[in-house]
């Protein structure tokens, strides 16, 4: 379902389903060592995601520990993005000689709780998603939410900054599936723009996010 929104050069994995453990590294199993259940499940359930789409670029498995944004530490020449929420786990990697950077996630298809919506959008990009999202994600706040959350995942391997959600103003684009995002505060030119693709199906809300190259632009 989420390879239909990534760029030609990335390779992902998805698991639909309950979310099951499976091994980890010993560094890995100090992340989690006091988690509860669910936290240590979705972490070891993502990491089997992403071992697999590196296997099938034919990368050895390798342990991928949270950095201090959280984002995970990938093998050299590789950038990726993983993503959880309930019944869905995905993990996209792609060469850095093809993509700089990219950023996925993954929302059950149901709007945000009206506080939420309050403080992570900003008033001219409610009005822009309440007027420009058609059906079938009526949800236009929870896709909102998720682009957002896109954006931040590519930008922070580019720039290793904490980004405040309303330091991004996303915008629809003229394809029903598509998106663009500026970020608002100081950054390096390929920080600055970024382009994505969402969709819907199975209950699930899915977007991904690419800065936008200045060559490609």
């Amino acid at each position: 379902m989420i390879e239909t929104i990534l760029p030609a050069a990335a390779h992902a994995v998805e698991e639909f389903g309950d979310t099951r453990a499976g091994p980890l590294f010993p560094d890995e199993e100090a992340v989690v060592a006091n988690a509860v259940p669910q936290r240590r499940n979705e972490f070891s359930a993502v990491r089997r995601c992403a071992r697999r789409a590196l296997a099938e670029r034919g990368h050895p498995p390798v342990a991928l520990l949270p950095g201090p944004g959280g984002a995970p530490a990938w093998p050299e020449g590789i950038v990726g993005s993983m993503t959880h929420c309930a019944g869905y786990r995905a993990a996209v990697v792609a060469d850095r000689a093809h993509l700089s950077s990219i950023g996925i996630d993954a929302e059950p298809d149901e709007p945000l709780p009206r506080d939420v919506l309050r403080i992570v959008a900003r008033p001219d990009e409610i009005e822009r998603f309440r007027a420009g999202i058609p059906v079938p994600s009526r949800n236009w706040d929870r896709l909102l939410f998720s682009a957002k959350e896109a954006v931040y995942k590519a930008w922070y391997p580019l720039t290793g900054r904490w980004l405040d959600f309303t330091d991004v103003s996303v915008s629809p684009t003229s394809d029903p599936r598509g998106f663009t995002a500026d970020v608002l505060v100081p950054a390096p030119g390929r920080a600055r723009l970024f382009r994505g693709t969402w969709t819907t199906g199975d209950g699930l809300i899915l977007t991904a996010s690419v800065p936008v190259e200045p060559h490609r632009r």
